[in-house]
């Protein structure tokens, strides 16, 4: 059975830092394109972050560029996100996702999800 678990999330002041993680088990970790997602109340789920099977490569939403950083440890079958420069409407629920596909910014192109973590930035 697949599992997905963030954890760091938590409340924060604006220009703070946090910095979160997601526990992969029961899949071949090294062989899943990884993505962190968000979703604010009342929007959409959308794309923040995106990083290649090997960690090479790393994708971003434009509003988070230059403050956030994703990352992943094959071995710990874990991936991150560093946020930095917190802002208030960084404020959503976290998702980790997995793909064996070619998509990082796709909802429905991920084939598992994390239950997700809570970020509240306060201004």
């Amino acid at each position: 059975q697949v599992q997905l678990v963030e954890s760091g999330g938590g409340l924060v002041q604006a220009g703070g830092s946090l910095r979160l993680s997601c526990v992969a088990s029961g899949l071949t970790f090294s062989t899943y394109r990884m993505t962190w997602f968000r979703q604010a109340p009342g929007k959409e789920r959308e794309f923040v972050a995106g990083v290649s099977m090997s960690g090479i490569s790393t994708y971003y939403q434009d509003s988070v560029k230059g403050r956030f950083t994703i990352s992943r440890d094959n071995a710990k079958k874990t991936v991150y996100l560093q946020m930095n420069s917190l802002k208030p409407e960084d404020t959503a629920v976290y998702y980790c996702a997995a793909s064996s596909g070619n998509s990082y910014r796709v909802v429905d192109a991920m084939d598992y999800w994390g239950k997700g973590t809570l970020v509240t930035v306060s201004s």
